[in-house]
């Protein structure tokens, strides 16, 4: 079965307007964000309220210019905005097109550290077809990045697939892995409330670091010696893995559409998955555009 982004091919934005307000996980700060319906072709754009000039950042992977524990993208007079991998993840599930995102800080909010409240309050707003439609880039000749131990690679597929493997030195964690294929609405029951992880033991050196400022067991799973710290426990018995497939389905949509192909990633994290866009983007014959 095919996806229904290869098959109900209009463009999509919000049917209105968005308002929420969180904390950026590595900085703590208090942001404020909306998000409003935009025209055919548009994109999904962020704008800086808290700076007048040169504010707007296209989110695609040519702006990417950090991915130390995240994904921020940035303009060419060096205007930030990080930890969008969430955000991206949920309107690449949703299959939005075209979006501006205003936002009076350099973080977007970390919620619950999953896509889950992003996307109850775009389902709760609603989606609006447009007129135009969606182009959809298909992959057609295999696409690989190694570093070391870690590897990612988009493979040619009728459909999108994602398949992550992931080993830590961790005996909660360990070697997990997940393969899905993403089709009538599932990213919403399999993959949305996957949250966000972090080892107990790391936390001291990352908030001194500046990292994890706003981290807590509200917006992350954190992980000991030999338990999960959160009460409540997992939401999936792999949500590890489950939240590294949501991070990637989130760095791809910074292709600028979505992807058919088969992505593969094994231990590997948003540099790889910004490496792979760059190397797929670097020869035209490695994909072309239907409609």
């Amino acid at each position: 079965m095919i996806d229904t982004i290869f098959t109900n091919c209009k463009q999509k934005t919000i049917g209105g307007t968005i308002m929420l307000n969180g904390i950026g996980l590595h900085s703590g700060a208090r942001v404020s964000m909306k998000m409003m319906p935009a025209k055919e072709d548009n994109g999904i754009k962020f704008i800086r309220t808290d700076i007048k000039n040169k504010n707007e950042i296209l989110a695609i992977w040519s702006n990417v210019s950090d991915t130390n524990l995240s994904t921020t993208i940035s303009n060419q007079d060096s205007i930030k905005v990080s930890t969008i991998e969430h955000l991206m993840s949920a309107l690449s599930g949703l299959h939005i097109d075209n979006l501006n995102i205003y936002i009076d800080a350099q973080e977007v909010p970390i919620m619950d550290g999953s896509s889950k409240p992003f996307v109850e309050l775009i389902e709760k707003t609603g989606v609006k077809n447009q007129n135009k439609k969606r182009k959809v880039l298909k992959v057609i000749k295999d696409i690989e990045v190694v570093s070391e131990n870690s590897s990612v690679r988009l493979i040619p597929n009728n459909q999108f697939s994602i398949d992550f493997e992931i080993d830590f030195p961790s005996t909660v964690v360990s070697k997990q892995s997940c393969q899905l294929q993403l089709i009538n609405g599932n990213y919403k029951t399999d993959v949305a409330s996957a949250r966000t992880f972090g080892f107990e033991k790391d936390v001291e050196n990352l908030r001194s670091s500046g990292l994890a400022l706003g981290g807590s067991l509200e917006n992350a799973v954190v992980v000991g010696e030999d338990k999960i710290i959160n009460e409540e426990g997992l939401r999936f018995k792999d949500e590890f893995v489950r939240h590294k497939i949501l991070d990637s389905i989130g760095d791809l949509y910074l292709a600028g559409s979505p992807i058919q192909a088969y992505f593969y990633g094994n231990k590997s994290g948003h540099s790889l998955n910004n490496q792979l866009l760059r190397k797929l983007f670097s020869d035209k014959s490695n994909f072309e555009y239907i409609d």
